[in-house]
């Protein structure tokens, strides 16, 4: 008996940890690239490129309202994932075909709300089928990460297969890559565990209980830097493929995919070995700390932009910046939050955080990177300074306002979501 069980658990996991793989490959095939594409193929404006990334910060804030409630009340969470992922598939391979910035926009938006829910849902359905969620996701979990990386090498593979000449009538192969691999997803999901609605679904405004928490000084202090530090995230997303491509870097448009995902392999690294281990020897303040001052250092490494070989190994940094900040800082909160309202704090800093400076983010990178772009070209330089300057003020403005709060009893918090 126990054989059997072992076995079915053992089948689960695979079937959860596919879903995961699925679920970030997806976005690891569109996300790192996609904005080098739109500026050096279509031809867009950094601000419209901005807004095409601006679109899924916009529906991870609306989402709540959609996707979770839908299979917290209505559907079996699985039939809602695959609807979703097979429908939004169909919209990435059409607009692999489009060139107009206003007819791309408008299907994106459509995917975006489509692909945001997914995020939650995958999360929501892995806990509620493993047997001990608090051991066990972290495992399911890195299965994305190393999706993410997976669909930047299947890029270049593609790419160096000669990619264009293979099929020439579609010219976003990114888009192409996500719409086949979303797709392919929707079928996985009819093998997870039937998961049936739990009726009593958590309210999408819940996060509103949590604002209370804002009149705690150093709460407030964390909350204002984790929204400035999230909006300069979106240069690293929107402008690192195409700061690559460019004179300055000189890597050919085919290795792009693979080089950036060094950072996902990093953040692997720095998740599995590294964080504990700080939290555990210099605590939270310190461990966000150098999550914060990671940030200034790769934006000047950027701005520099040589050697080369320097600026694709600071590509590594983003295990630091990435993990020690706003993994950490997920944790932080539900350390800080009273037991009551420890979920809606959560969403509370998604929302802030992955959510509105993410959105807020994406249309300054865009413009950033127009204003300094003249017929000459983008001066790398100036675009990565302004990251730089804002982050640098964040590290200044934490150390010397931040002061971590009293400790209550530990908990486990929601798995941040992004790469």
């Amino acid at each position: 008996m126990s054989d059997a069980s072992g076995g079915l658990g053992s089948s689960r996991k695979i079937q959860l940890g596919a879903m995961m793989f699925l679920q970030y490959a997806i976005w690891g095939a569109w996300a790192p690239v996609l904005s080098s594409y739109l500026l050096n193929d279509l031809g867009f404006s950094g601000g419209q490129v901005g807004w095409v990334y601006a679109l899924l910060p916009l529906a991870t804030i609306i989402a709540p309202l959609i996707g979770g409630q839908v299979a917290d009340r209505y559907f079996a969470t699985e039939r809602v994932i695959g609807f979703l992922a097979v429908t939004g598939g169909v919209l990435l391979i059409a607009v692999a075909r489009m060139t107009d910035f206003r007819a791309m926009l408008v299907l994106m938006l459509v995917y975006c709300m489509l692909y945001a829910p997914t995020l939650a849902l995958t999360n929501s359905i892995a806990m509620i089928n493993l047997k001990d969620s608090e051991k066990e996701f972290g495992a399911i979990r890195v299965w994305g990460t190393l999706g993410w990386i997976a669909a930047g090498w299947m890029l270049t593979g593609w790419r160096w297969l000669g990619g264009s000449d293979l099929l020439p009538a579609v010219r976003g192969d990114m888009l192409l890559l996500a719409g086949a691999l979303s797709i392919l997803m929707g079928l996985q999901s009819l093998t997870l565990p039937h998961t049936p609605p739990q009726k009593e679904g958590v309210s999408p405004w819940a996060f509103l209980e949590s604002m209370k928490m804002l009149r705690f000084k150093d709460f407030a202090v964390f909350v204002g830097i984790t929204f400035v530090v999230a909006t300069e995230l979106e240069f690293y997303y929107i402008l690192t493929a195409p700061f690559l491509e460019s004179e300055t870097i000189g890597i050919s448009s085919r290795n792009v995919p693979a080089v950036m995902t060094i950072a996902q392999v990093a953040e692997i690294f720095v998740m599995a070995f590294l964080l504990s281990w700080s939290l555990g020897k210099y605590g939270m303040r310190k461990t966000l700390a150098i999550g914060v001052i990671a940030w200034p250092i790769r934006y000047v490494i950027f701005a520099i932009g040589s050697p080369a070989w320097l600026v694709i190994a600071s590509l590594t940094l983003h295990g630091f910046c990435y993990v020690f900040f706003f993994v950490a800082a997920f944790i932080y909160v539900d350390k800080v939050a009273p037991p009551d309202i420890r979920a809606s704090a959560q969403s509370l800093i998604a929302i802030i955080a992955l959510g509105m400076g993410r959105f807020l983010g994406s249309l300054f990178a865009g413009q950033v990177r127009d204003f300094f772009t003249t017929d000459a070209g983008t001066n790398w330089t100036n675009v990565f300074l302004v990251p730089c300057a804002l982050t640098i003020l964040c590290a200044v403005a934490f150390l010397l306002f931040f002061r971590e709060e009293s400790e209550p009893a530990p908990a486990v918090p929601e798995p941040a979501v992004g790469p």
